[in-house]
């Protein structure tokens, strides 16, 4: 092949199929927004999304909930001081009123884990529940300005770890888990486990899952469980770490004190297949203003009365600035209490179905003039052109061809309006 037919060859290779798709030639719906189809479209809008808006915050306002916030409760002092208004929230449908506001007060304890002790403060709140919360009720904490949504923060685990898969203080250094990847003592480094930010703050408040009743001897204990609050997909994702050297792994800084001598045969690493509050924890939230499931019941209603729950208290949110609030609450078929989905729905119908009439109005009042749709675009076939033969047959002089249906020119000098 002589090199100009080759460099003709590669020329023609590199020129684009001659095929509908790559020459975007493939049939496609063109719409042409006219007021006869728009104007209905924003009329229809504003019917089907305002009641629909008022179907969900219906649906929102059924759920019972109480918001407490327990920032502040170790400064409290050992009796009850009311909760002030701005630190507590409560919604409880079919009820006169939300009862009385909450209490809380805080005493020095121990806490406990294993054979771990530390002094902490346990804060104590005094709660009503004015009507009976239907089951299922759910026990959350509420954490706010708090960022697991940081993409260094996100990303700081390590997924072979978490699998089950021994990794040394080498394998762990200037990875995804940096800067809680390893600790060093002395001149040797061990490896930190479970590594990373996220594993390393995780709440650690004591919440009691079970609410006394305050002073009322025809009330029970109503009692929750911790078990089953995790997603299914989530408890698959991690395995515990076949006999690990207790010797050779570190607990995370922050877990000091449930580890202050490190891991030990008496107190060993979590099992963190089976630890549902580190499996919630470690999905990370998507807000900074966030609640995770604490504990459950999904069997039996709470009855109307006095509660209190104690809460030890070792999360410190007073260094990022945010709170920490407990939460109790019911679903609805929509889930949660969320009244946001049901206002937006109302104003977005509201808003279509008004700008729907003012522009039907302003339709009406002056209409606009369209164009001829067919000349809107430009790939068509082309109308028959009529040929003038300015000579006979045996002249052979050239003709000239005019496009007879195009449209003419108006008195105002246009072809058409678009």
């Amino acid at each position: 092949m002589s090199p100009d037919a080759k460099d003709k060859e590669q020329l023609k290779s590199r020129r684009p199929a001659n095929t509908a798709f790559k020459q975007q030639r493939l049939k496609a719906w063109q719409p042409i927004l006219t007021p006869k189809s728009v104007l209905p479209a924003f009329i229809i809008i504003g019917i089907l999304f305002a009641p629909l808006g008022g179907l969900l915050l219906w649906a929102s306002d059924t759920v019972a909930e109480i918001v407490i916030d327990y920032t502040n409760c170790d400064k409290a002092g050992t009796n009850y001081v009311q909760v002030p208004s701005d630190l507590f929230s409560s919604n409880f449908p079919g009820s006169s009123g939300d009862g009385n506001p909450p209490e809380f007060k805080a005493i020095p304890a121990v806490g406990t884990f294993n054979n771990a002790t530390w002094p902490t403060m346990r804060c104590t709140i005094k709660f009503d529940v004015p009507v009976t919360m239907k089951h299922p009720v759910f026990m959350y904490y509420r954490l706010t300005d708090f960022y697991q949504n940081h993409r260094r923060y996100i990303k700081s685990l390590d997924l072979k770890q978490l699998a089950g898969e021994p990794r040394t203080a080498m394998e762990l250094r200037g990875g995804g888990c940096e800067p809680m990847a390893t600790v060093t003592e002395g001149e040797l480094r061990f490896p930190i486990y479970p590594c990373g930010l996220i594993a390393n703050s995780i709440f650690n408040d004591t919440l009691d899952i079970t609410l006394s009743p305050f002073n009322s001897p025809d009330l029970k204990p109503y009692n929750m469980t911790d078990k089953g609050i995790a997603w299914t997909v989530d408890q698959t994702k991690y395995l515990p770490q076949q006999h690990p050297d207790l010797s050779q792994i570190r607990p995370p800084p922050n877990w000091e004190k449930k580890y202050p001598n490190g891991y030990t045969t008496s107190n060993p690493p979590i099992d963190i297949s089976k630890d549902e509050h580190f499996q919630v924890w470690m999905r990370a939230s998507g807000l900074p203003n966030f609640r995770k499931m604490y504990a459950k019941n999904e069997k039996e209603d709470l009855p109307a009365g006095t509660y209190t729950i104690d809460i030890d208290m070792n999360y410190n949110m007073t260094v990022n600035g945010g709170t920490k609030s407990v939460v109790l609450s019911t679903v609805s078929f929509m889930g949660g209490r969320n009244p946001f989905l049901g206002i937006a729905y109302i104003v977005v119908g509201v808003l279509c179905f008004f700008l729907g009439l003012l522009f039907t109005a302003r339709h009406l009042y002056k209409p606009r003039r369209l164009g001829d749709h067919t000349y809107l675009s430009w790939n068509q076939n082309q109308s028959p052109q009529h040929q003038r033969n300015d000579t006979d047959a045996s002249g052979g002089a050239g003709s000239e061809t005019e496009p007879e249906d195009l449209p003419t020119a108006t008195a105002s000098g246009a072809s058409a309006r678009y």
